[in-house]
């Protein structure tokens, strides 16, 4: 009596699965309404938040000043940094006249908080149009800021853009890069859909207008992360976001070396979900928990029932799966991970409840 109850749980949650890579793909549809001939270029704030980034700005800074655009200027934040940060941020505002420096000292109401040195830089910034990136990021082209901000319209006040991972040939930069787009996958299918849940703030953008519409992060400046998800928990909708996955408008950074890094840094991302939206923390927990019962109840049942059966459902969910990530691999240009999907995905799943577990028992620590 039990196997076919145990089989019909199994087809509906491939059936759950299927539905999401198939509403996930939605953001790999073209939308006319978004091309555009001739956009006006409109001023535009950079803005780095840097704290202890002395190498990473000397390295990465150089991509943003030379960006092919007539007008904008670059906000660097220098968030009670110990090493050469302001010193280098210095000899660069020497020689570049669009260069602004807020330096940000440690205050015991918001000891580390990134959300109180950003609210500064953005308070500072002159432009009503901002563009996020991180200082360990650069832009892949000149026309970063270009593709992001010609996403700005009347109606269009917050774009969610791109930000990938270097490739490197080890184990750990192959499950970051998977994560990393999966991910994305995500995100930028719930907004186009009209439900956006969460951005990366190594490449962001939106107005000033929204920032202090929505009181800036007073919501949840007691959390330590989320400068990105919960500002768009806050202020982002159907209406007002847009994403933009043109080549030309992604960043790139050195991912996480080890997977002690790495677990580190998703422990912080993961601990920000739970401030989600109710209707996001219960689709998101969905599938992440139909995907781990799809996988045990495949593998318990292929051993008790028609083996047939459960292979051609397995089958199937891959055929769509493929088609899906492979196709956003594509387009986010990811190519090479779409070859170890199966072995990714499994170990991806795993990762993410030993992280799961660990928070429940104790707190990730702050950004820096």
């Amino acid at each position: 009596m039990i196997l076919p109850v145990l089989f019909y749980v199994f087809v509906v949650f491939a059936g759950i699965q299927i539905v999401y890579y198939l509403v996930f793909s939605s953001f790999l549809f073209f939308d006319k309404k978004q091309q555009k001939k001739y956009v006006k270029e409109i001023p535009i704030s950079v803005i780095i938040c840097a704290k202890n980034e002395a190498k990473n700005l000397q390295k990465f800074l150089p991509f943003i000043i030379e960006q092919n655009y007539s007008d904008f200027e670059i906000v660097l934040i220098n968030d009670a940094s110990s090493d050469k940060t302001r010193e280098i941020m210095e000899e660069f505002k020497k020689k570049h006249a669009n260069i602004k420096i807020i330096n940000v000292e440690n205050i015991e109401a918001f000891w580390g908080n990134k959300k109180y040195a950003l609210t500064l830089g953005i308070k500072a910034a002159k432009n009503e149009h901002l563009l996020f990136t991180d200082a360990d990021c650069k832009p892949i082209s000149k026309n970063w800021i270009a593709e992001m901000s010609k996403n700005f319209t009347r109606e269009k006040s917050i774009i969610l853009g791109y930000g990938k991972y270097k490739k490197e040939k080890n184990l750990v930069n192959l499950f970051v890069r998977f994560e990393t787009l999966l991910t994305a996958i995500q995100y930028f299918g719930y907004a186009k859909l009209g439900s956006p849940y969460m951005a990366v703030g190594r490449n962001l953008a939106y107005k000033k207008a929204e920032f202090f519409s929505v009181k800036g992060f007073i919501n949840h400046i007691h959390i330590k992360s989320g400068d990105d998800d919960l500002f768009i928990k806050d202020a982002a909708n159907k209406k007002n976001t847009i994403i933009c996955t043109k080549e030309d408008s992604f960043t790139i950074s050195k991912a996480p070396k080890s997977f002690k890094e790495w677990f580190r840094q998703k422990r912080r991302h993961i601990s920000t979900s739970k401030h989600y939206k109710f209707k996001h923390q219960f689709f998101l927990g969905l599938f992440f928990v139909s995907k781990v019962l799809f996988f045990s109840l495949a593998t318990t049942l292929f051993f008790y029932d028609s083996w047939e059966i459960i292979l051609s459902i397995v089958l199937g969910y891959y055929f769509i799966q493929f088609l899906v990530v492979g196709f956003s691999a594509k387009k986010l240009k990811e190519p090479q991970i779409i070859f170890l999907l199966p072995f990714l995905e499994i170990g991806l799943l795993l990762f993410q409840f030993i992280i799961f577990i660990t928070n429940l028992i104790s707190k990730p620590n702050h950004w820096k």
